[in-house]
């Protein structure tokens, strides 16, 4: 088993564990979105479509503005090609980095290495199952097991090849926060109680995920496309703070 890199510090209060997604179509609009929540939001998720949109420009700017970033680009590719992307996409340095666990042991390994070798290396997290399909979805693409299933394999390949941690659904949270328990899980599909769930299967509120066993949580549209989005974000975060996360 490849050694991994040092465990990654319990996040200690509700801010350490609110992501918010900047899936925004320019960097205007989503640095316009990150003034409304600087005093109350410390970390911000750039996605494919704002990075292919905007480029490293946005990850520096957030960057210099003191806040923490999650790059959440998906890495899928042959093993030299997704580890050459871990060390070119380092010179940003985003604090998570994504990649898809269905790249395989020989990917997942060579991007963990990769990163190993970097002065301040990205913490690597692996995508197990998107949390927009389901059971249905899952079947048309060849995986006859259901989604915990799915999720369950792929993490502990991408544990076993030095990955520091995975991007599930809140429904997987719980079983696999109790198979990896020293593993940070991060899981986006998150909705406050009433909010429409969009393009999402499998979601939850905030509460469950994090008693369920998720380390940090990615909140998008809940947050930034409310008429208040300040108010959106706080009233998330005090939810937060009053759950008991499991340990």
């Amino acid at each position: 088993m490849v050694t991994t890199l040092p465990p990654v510090s319990p996040a200690r209060t509700a801010a350490d564990r609110l992501i918010v997604a900047l899936d925004f179509p320019d960097a205007a609009a989503a640095l316009a979105c990150v003034d409304q929540l600087a005093d109350s939001v410390s970390w911000f998720k750039v996605g494919l479509e704002l990075y292919l949109a905007s480029g490293d420009s946005v990850v520096r700017e957030l960057k210099r503005r003191g806040h923490a970033v999650f790059l959440d680009l998906k890495l899928h590719d042959i093993p030299n090609t997704a580890a050459a992307a871990v060390r070119s996409l380092a010179r940003l340095e985003p604090d998570l980095l994504t990649l898809h666990a269905a790249g395989g042991r020989a990917m997942l390994s060579a991007a963990a290495e990769a990163a190993r070798s970097l002065p301040h290396p990205p913490r690597l997290l692996a995508v197990t199952v998107l949390t927009s399909l389901d059971t249905t979805a899952l079947a048309e693409t060849g995986v006859s097991a259901a989604p915990v299933e799915q999720v369950l394999r792929l993490a502990r390949l991408a544990a076993d090849c030095g990955i520091d941690g995975m991007v599930c659904s809140p429904a997987e949270a719980a079983a696999l926060h109790s198979a990896l328990p020293k593993a940070l899980l991060v899981t986006p599909g998150i909705r406050p109680a009433g909010a429409d769930a969009g393009d999402q299967k499998r979601i939850a509120t905030p509460q469950f995920a994090l008693a369920a066993g998720a380390g940090m949580l990615v909140v998008g549209r809940p947050i930034t496309a409310a008429a208040d989005p300040k108010a959106a974000a706080q009233a998330i975060l005090s939810d937060l703070a009053k759950t008991n996360p499991v340990k």
